[in-house]
């Protein structure tokens, strides 16, 4: 077996998907899928096949003949913990397509299933997050970003519901008995009371790219090619239109700095609050986390961060998790690009300086296992989700404005576009990249480091700290903080979240729990609306001890599943010992099942770390 990624069991031998024909039941009730999927190669093949799967039910698999004749299968008995099961499936001689049949587990690690008591608006509510290896959880595939697909995506749910893909929306319809292909009996999937949402994807995405959501959505216009939808109704669909305004604005701006949208709609759905990122860049689909809707259009800037996407990651793709850093790095560099020329270059500099202290505190996070603080780490029997972490985001940025300052932004500007123009809708690894980086700036490597940038640990010497007023003057007055001085109301006046986020961050970790809620008393942060603010603000109290706002980070905790703040409190709590540590596993115990599978593994291995 020649493996192309550490993450899958695809054979670099043998021939990949190339296109899925899908077709979904959704059974609420159930929280399953039963599915079909028409899978076809890139080329002929015959023999052993091996796709990746976890906790998906096979049924059958045959030829796509007509008759169809079975093909032989068997799926692994004991799953690898990080891999699933690897489906065996032996071809007949020069299979070009072959069809399956199979059902998702409850427990499907891609897959929420909210029932109505959990939603805002009182139905029953699914979402996928497939990123980085959890396609596998809903269809057999090449689960690698090295395997392209396009895919053909037909979705049958109640009527009264309305379901959204990352792909073109074909139409709505009734089911037909020609759709189902043995995803099911014909006369469920016919049942009345039921609707068929058809999605055509022609542009070839990793399979970690491929989503759906189905629930009581509702959608506002917010220009000729962007819409935001969202469940919960009008109230948050228009908070989410007011926020988003500006969209149609920031794809023209990318369009300057990197060239062609490509993904025809830029579109947005915002998700229930479990959702575990803040945005998910799945192509003419961006999914969004609530509380990115701020009020004061601050949240757009993690649009930003998944409109850059649809050049650097969508467009051109990571080969593997290895290479995480090229689709992660290039995008925070192309967000900031955007929201410099949208909102100013001091909103950009507080950008990166909100990076800048991210990426310090991931050394520390990392100083037991520094393997993961190089932008091409080793991620053999290493599970992604337990590493992900801001350094292929920071350390990445960081890297690609070296160069800019190298050889100045004219000429990374032209590098960039030459960039994507050559390897777009392709995958490719670090290695290719430096090449290509090479080959068109001449005498680069002997003008910057780039081994070590790539292979070695830590943060480059070179690497720089952004320099810019308003960055240094909150630095200056986080600094202040553990002599007793709080900023006053004049300094502050026109501070939005990003600078006390960036003033909290900055704050000393061991400081008086009198100075902590003297602070809270003056600028009521524990209540910000602003999650980035609120959760900063909980990390200081919890590590000064102020039990006072134990309700709210319990609150907090159970109304929100963005593991972006999920990570740091369940950890600050979990660190300490006694009464804190006994709160973080009884409000996990509580809330587990609101967050998604993805989420509360992540919850799990810090409490159980530091049990």
């Amino acid at each position: 077996m020649a493996p192309v990624d550490p993450h899958s069991y695809t054979d670099g031998a043998h021939p990949v998907t190339k296109h899925a024909a899908l077709s979904f039941y959704l059974d609420f009730t159930a929280s399953t899928i039963h599915a079909s999927a028409l899978l076809t190669l890139s080329e002929p093949h015959s023999g052993d096949l091996l796709l990746d799967t976890r906790a998906v039910s096979v049924h059958s698999a045959t030829t796509a003949a007509d008759p169809p004749e079975p093909i032989l299968f068997s799926l692994a008995a004991s799953p690898d913990p990080i891999l699933g099961s690897a489906l065996t499936l032996t071809l007949p001689p020069d299979t070009t397509s072959f069809h399956l049949t199979f059902s998702t587990s409850p427990d499907a690690s891609a897959l929420q299933w909210l029932a109505p008591p959990q939603t805002a608006s009182a139905q029953p509510f699914v979402f996928s997050q497939c990123q980085s290896i959890h396609a596998r959880s809903i269809f057999p595939c090449h689960d690698t970003p090295a395997a392209r697909i396009t895919f053909s995506l037909l979705l049958n749910v109640p009527s009264q519901l309305s379901a959204v893909a990352a792909a073109r929306h074909v139409g709505r319809r009734d089911p037909l008995p020609s759709d189902h292909c043995g995803a099911c009996d014909e006369a469920l999937w016919c049942a009345p009371g039921r609707v068929v949402e058809e999605f055509e994807m022609e542009q070839p995405v990793p399979p970690y790219l491929f989503a759906f959501a189905a629930g009581g959505i509702g959608s506002r216009d917010l220009g000729p090619r962007t819409r935001v939808y969202a469940e919960g109704g009008d109230k948050v669909l228009d908070e989410a239109a007011r926020e988003f305004a500006g969209v149609e604005d920031m794809v023209k701006v990318g369009e300057d700095l990197f060239g062609p949208y490509e993904w025809e709609r830029f579109d947005l759905l915002v998700l229930p609050p479990s959702f575990p990122y803040g945005g998910m860049e799945n192509p003419r689909m961006v999914f969004l986390t609530p509380t990115v809707i701020k009020g004061d259009a601050s949240g757009a800037q993690v649009v930003a961060h998944e409109l850059a996407h649809s050049w650097t990651g969508n467009l051109i793709t990571n080969k593997t998790n290895e290479d995480f850093w090229l689709n992660e790095g290039f995008t925070t560099y192309a967000e900031r690009r955007i929201v410099e020329v949208v909102q100013g270059e001091e909103r950009a500099a507080l950008n990166m300086g909100i990076g800048w202290r991210g990426l310090n505190q991931m050394m520390e996070r990392f100083k037991d296992n520094m393997e993961f603080t190089k932008l091409k780490p080793k991620m053999a029997g290493i599970d992604p989700d337990d590493v992900y972490s801001e350094v292929p985001y920071e350390k990445g940025f960081q890297f690609l404005w070296r160069i800019e300052r190298q050889i100045g932004r004219p000429a990374f500007d032209e590098f960039i576009k030459k960039y994507i123009a050559m390897f777009k809708f392709q995958s490719i690894d670090t290695e290719t990249f430096l090449e290509f980086l090479k080959a068109n700036v001449p005498g680069i490597e002997n003008q910057i480091d780039l081994h070590l940038w790539v292979e070695g640990t830590g943060i480059p010497p070179d690497a720089m700290e952004p320099d810019s007023a308003i960055y240094k003057k909150i630095c200056s007055l986080a600094a202040e903080f553990k002599s007793g001085k709080l900023p006053s109301e004049d300094e502050v006046a026109d501070w939005n979240g990003q600078e006390w986020e960036l003033y909290l961050e900055n704050l000393p970790t061991d400081v008086e729990a009198s100075q902590v809620t003297a602070l809270d008393e003056r600028y009521k942060l524990s209540e910000s609306r602003d999650y980035e603010v609120k959760v900063a603000f909980l990390q200081l109290a919890i590590s000064a001890g102020c039990k006072c706002y134990f309700n709210e980070v319990e609150k907090c905790l159970k109304q929100v599943g963005r593991m972006k703040y999920l990570r740091p409190l369940y950890s600050s709590l979990a660190k300490c010992s006694g009464e804190e540590k006994m709160l973080a596993q009884r409000i996990f115990s509580e809330a587990q099942e609101f967050y998604h599978p993805i989420a509360r593994g992540v919850a799990e291995s810090i409490l159980s770390k530091h049990s």
